[in-house]
């Protein structure tokens, strides 16, 4: 005969076992979530890097009006993103990623032109260890960070709007206030995006949609990551 709990032994286990299926698609969810990034992240910087190191490429861009319309390409694509995502196939959300971090690429190409090799390697390795540290807070707290997205949402707004406003100025005091407002801005982003990504997978996704939540994931993150490191570039950055 059964002892009088068997049924809740049972039930617990079956439990048990649901979780360990939940936290294992989970897992694997976030690990494609920053293989996408990081991908994205080699994208940009292999285009930068060919761009930004060859003349033939660089001058015809930066030493015209075409440079504009390079820096606020990716302006266009972020908004063009946020309004389709939800219609968006799978297939051409990751389209307009790739293409997207190319464009990236292309605009952050003026960086090997202002800044040491030395130095930039140096921040996006600082960028790095931020953007890490950040997101595995996002992952593991159990401190709902919601409550900071509205604060986030208007600090990202200003920090915008400053920034547009100083292509003109050319302050160096409202560049400082716009790097280091900015920082922190996005470090808190990185933490709330990571908690949102991983509070809005569920199991019962089919692929589709999966994969649709992994790259908007992963173009949240990644365009935390690049903001941090412009930022951090322009404190500690080094110019030739």
């Amino acid at each position: 005969m059964n002892p009088p709990n068997s049924g809740f032994q049972w039930g617990t286990s079956a439990r048990s076992v649901d979780q360990a299926v939940y936290d294992e698609g989970l897992r694997r969810h976030m690990l494609r979530v920053y293989n996408y990034m990081a991908l994205g992240l080699v994208l940009t910087g292999a285009v930068a890097f060919i761009v930004g190191t060859t003349p033939a490429l660089y001058v015809p861009i930066f030493s015209t009006p075409l440079k504009w319309v390079v820096m606020l390409a990716p302006l266009a694509f972020v908004l063009f993103f946020s309004f389709r995502m939800q219609s968006m196939s799978a297939s051409g959300a990751q389209t307009m990623f790739w293409a997207f971090c190319g464009v990236m690429g292309l605009s952050m190409a003026s960086i090997f032109l202002v800044f040491t090799g030395t130095s930039i390697a140096r921040t996006f390795f600082i960028a790095a260890t931020m953007f890490g540290a950040t997101s595995l807070y996002g992952y593991t707290t159990k401190r709902d960070l919601s409550q900071f997205g509205s604060f986030l949402i208007m600090g990202l707004i200003g920090v915008v709007i400053a920034s547009l406003v100083n292509i003109f100025l050319g302050s160096t005091m409202l560049q400082f206030i716009v790097s280091v407002v900015g920082i922190l801005v996005f470090v808190g982003l990185t933490a709330w995006d990571t908690q949102s990504i991983k509070e809005q997978y569920a199991d019962n996704f089919d692929q589709e949609s999966q994969q649709k939540l992994a790259v908007f994931g992963a173009f949240s993150l990644y365009l935390n990551f690049i903001n941090i490191f412009q930022l951090l570039l322009n404190l500690t950055g080094e110019r030739e």
